[in-house]
């Protein structure tokens, strides 16, 4: 992968989802989407970890992991203390939780798109495709 391609940081506690994610995007329609680097971060503090030393273009991050609410972490990204004053990513909440106010908490959170569990995978690739930055 060279630098063009685009990075997604994928928070998801269960590995078996991450393995799914990261096979429908490698065999998506979407060549930018095809072609992103995904990195993985099974929690919050990983996540945190990740978006302290890295540039990413977009976070799917789920909304209940292991070390807490995923809306945390979209308030720090909303509000920079995230990305240590580096350019803020777009952010998907992806969750099962899909009542009407999970998806207002998550949006006032900070959070630019809403995935709902479970997903079809052009689902998937819609929401990444629609969120990463064009190049």
């Amino acid at each position: 992968m060279t630098a063009e391609n685009p990075r997604i940081l994928l928070v998801e506690d269960e590995e078996l989802n991450r393995t799914l994610v990261k096979a429908v995007l490698a065999r998506a329609e979407v060549a930018a989407v095809r072609a992103a680097e995904v990195l993985e971060a099974p929690t919050l503090a990983a996540a945190r970890s990740r978006l302290d030393a890295e540039d990413v273009d977009l976070v799917l991050l789920d909304m209940n992991l292991p070390d807490g609410n995923g809306l945390s972490l979209a308030g720090e990204l909303a509000d920079g203390t995230a990305t240590a004053g580096r350019r803020r990513p777009a952010v998907v909440a992806v969750t099962a939780s899909v009542l009407p106010q999970d998806r207002a908490a998550a949006l006032e959170a900070g959070c630019d798109g809403f995935l709902d569990k479970p997903y079809a995978a052009a689902d998937l690739v819609a929401v990444v495709a629609e969120h990463l930055p064009k190049r």
